[in-house]
């Protein structure tokens, strides 16, 4: 949200990489609602519902090369990381259905569709993309105001 979504990129990985681990200690605290699993699903698979109410998911940094959502529509919703790895936890560039993506989220209603959100990672951040002011993800006033 402040222009700078290559921190959130670094900061995903490090919590994946350090607290849900596959050992003894792989979830912190309690988890009886299910919040922290489903942070760390959505976040290997490289978006996250930050805002409850707001159909709108930031995209992070994928753990997996290729991740496929069936959707009751009979589509798929595929991400894509190119060149992911340990090391390479950056988002490059990024497109969406083939058309280029600037900004660092995408909505329920893309999703819900099906396509393919193709993602370049590389093993230094891209400190332009997703950072222009129309990049960030809407808050809930900002995304009540696109709605109308």
């Amino acid at each position: 949200y402040m222009g700078a979504p290559w921190k959130t990129q670094k900061r995903i990985r490090m919590l994946l990489d350090t607290w849900f681990t596959d050992n003894l200690f792989g979830i912190p605290g309690d988890e009886d609602g299910g919040g922290m699993s489903s942070f760390v699903i959505f976040s290997m698979m490289g978006f996250f519902p930050v805002t409850a109410g707001i159909p709108v998911y930031n995209i992070g940094s994928p753990v997996f090369g290729k991740i496929s959502i069936d959707l009751p529509n009979g589509k798929q919703f595929i991400v894509k990381a190119n060149n992911n790895s340990d090391k390479n936890k950056y988002i490059q560039n990024a497109s969406l259905n083939g058309s280029k993506l600037n900004k660092c989220w995408f909505t329920h209603k893309d999703l819900a569709k099906g396509g393919l959100l193709e993602l370049q990672m590389g093993d230094k951040p891209n400190l332009e993309w997703g950072s222009e002011e129309g990049d960030t993800p809407p808050s809930h006033n900002d995304y009540q105001s696109m709605t109308k």
